[in-house]
């Protein structure tokens, strides 16, 4: 059991991820991968996944055990700011926190000798030294090499992500919306205390202490730095958090969304001009083919005349369009000398992107 132990600072300091973590969410979903289980909700990602990776995962496999610790810096707070963001403070890594926590791979894969040896426990067997006989020859050559593969590494995630996460991000992005409007409304009915009381079930707060189903038994102070709670469509079943009680804390868990969603005849799993044009039947439903087809002909920004031309309408019914969806916020309009420009806002490219929350 994890136990996650609050001051009254820390609730204070208490905050919801404000999107998916595209670095988590694509080192959790290597997990999904190779795991045979929640067929209704990962069973066709698999098989679409693995139809598109035609790239090299092999040192993704090295570092990423099916079970137990696998490194913190493959998880970089940046990473909450977006995954170009993330893979930049990937490449700027120290090297002696590399070699550290690649060290502290090299025991569990070497130790072999239960959970906590795979989560590097104190205590556990073979902690002491590692037999580079049972470390995996990949892994041995990495942990030799350090940042020199670092190229490589950033190569094969950027290739894995492209196929198991990138064709699903508006859908994943929805989730974790979803999740953090019901975390948000127990926020404002009730305080920190009872968003943390309306976490999924495999979390349990019994105050000042949050409970969390783990592998290993482990205690976590925040000493007044508060916690990022980070919701996840992969996470699931127990919470993730990082080994070095340095870093900033962080809870991942497993975002508590209804999934019905992920099921045949949604967006997700469909390639991708084919969601551009799920989307646009969608979309016409419901605002209307012709609004529709107007607020996408905005795109970056378009005058009256540019609108009318790009959405095939006369003058009169671009203006008009565009008066009504700005009336419902879905457009903004400036006047520039003797036009105006209509630029998309933020609901309206979230309407666009099928719901998914513009960044």
């Amino acid at each position: 059991m994890l136990r996650i132990h609050f001051t009254g600072v820390d609730l204070a300091r208490l905050r919801m991820a404000g999107r998916p973590d595209a670095l988590w969410e694509t080192i959790l979903s290597f997990h999904r991968l190779r795991d045979r289980r929640d067929t209704r909700l990962f069973g066709e990602w698999r098989t679409e996944t693995r139809s598109r990776l035609n790239g090299e995962t092999r040192l993704l496999g090295a570092l990423i055990p099916s079970r137990g610790y696998f490194p913190d810096f493959l998880t970089p707070v940046e990473g909450k700011y977006g995954w170009d963001v993330g893979l930049d403070a990937l490449r700027a890594i120290r090297p002696e926190r590399m070699r550290s926590e690649l060290v502290l791979l090299g025991r569990s894969a070497g130790a072999g000798s239960g959970m906590a040896a795979a989560f590097g426990m104190p205590g556990a067997a073979g902690a002491g030294t590692v037999s580079d006989g049972a470390v995996p020859r990949r892994l041995r050559d990495f942990m030799e090499g350090a940042t020199a593969h670092l190229p490589r590494l950033l190569g094969e995630l950027r290739g894995y992500h492209r196929a198991a996460v990138e064709p699903y991000w508006s859908h994943i992005q929805a989730q974790i919306e979803a999740e953090r409007a019901a975390r948000g409304r127990a926020l404002l009915d009730g305080g920190a205390d009872e968003l943390l009381a309306s976490l999924p079930p495999m979390l349990r707060w019994r105050a000042p202490v949050l409970e969390c189903d783990y592998p290993v038994d482990r205690d976590v102070r925040l000493r007044g730095r508060g916690l990022l709670l980070q919701p996840s469509f992969f996470c699931r079943r127990t919470a993730v958090t990082l080994h070095d009680p340095e870093l900033p804390p962080v809870l991942v868990y497993p975002a508590a969304a209804e999934l019905a969603s992920a099921q045949p005849g949604g967006e997700a799993g469909r390639p991708a001009e084919e969601q551009r044009r799920y989307r646009q039947r969608t979309l016409g439903k419901l605002v209307g083919h012709t609004r529709s087809v107007v607020l996408q002909a905005i795109g970056d920004g378009a005058t009256t005349s540019e609108l009318a031309r790009r959405a095939g309408v006369s003058l009169a019914s671009a203006s008009q369009h565009a008066g009504v969806m700005r009336e419902a916020g879905l457009v903004t309009t400036l006047r520039r000398g003797n036009s105006v420009l209509h630029t998309v806002t933020p609901l309206g490219a979230a309407l666009l992107k099928g719901g998914a929350v513009a960044s």
